[in-house]
């Protein structure tokens, strides 16, 4: 049976990961942690703990795009990590809530189109 168009490959669907540790020691850089935290959900990611972020995207050159997105408004203090694994790696995820065993978070039904 021939696979659908539209379905997404585990291998091409990838998770990119954003993960910082920005000070907000004083207003000023207060202010550019709350920006920093603005652009990631405005492009998308959701925050899946704290400082960690992630965005599903169809593809790498997507994932990409988003990257450079950020790369270009990185702050100028502070630590960020950015990550992109496939789909398939993320879906190997262990989740715990506390000592219990939780499943990772889904792919989402359908994928952003900007």
């Amino acid at each position: 049976m021939p696979r659908s168009e539209h379905a997404f490959s585990g291998y091409k669907v990838v998770w990119l990961f954003a993960m910082f540790d920005l000070p907000v020691d004083d207003r000023a850089a207060k202010r550019n942690y709350v920006r920093f935290r603005n652009l990631l959900l405005d492009n998308g990611f959701s925050q899946m703990q704290y400082s960690v972020y992630a965005r599903c995207c169809d593809s790498e050159q997507t994932a990409d795009a988003h990257r450079d997105k950020i790369v270009r408004k990185l702050p100028r203090d502070g630590h960020v990590r950015l990550l992109m694994v496939t789909d398939r790696q993320f879906g190997k995820m262990e989740v715990y809530h506390g000592k219990t065993r939780a499943a990772p978070e889904p792919q989402p039904q359908q994928l952003q189109l900007f």
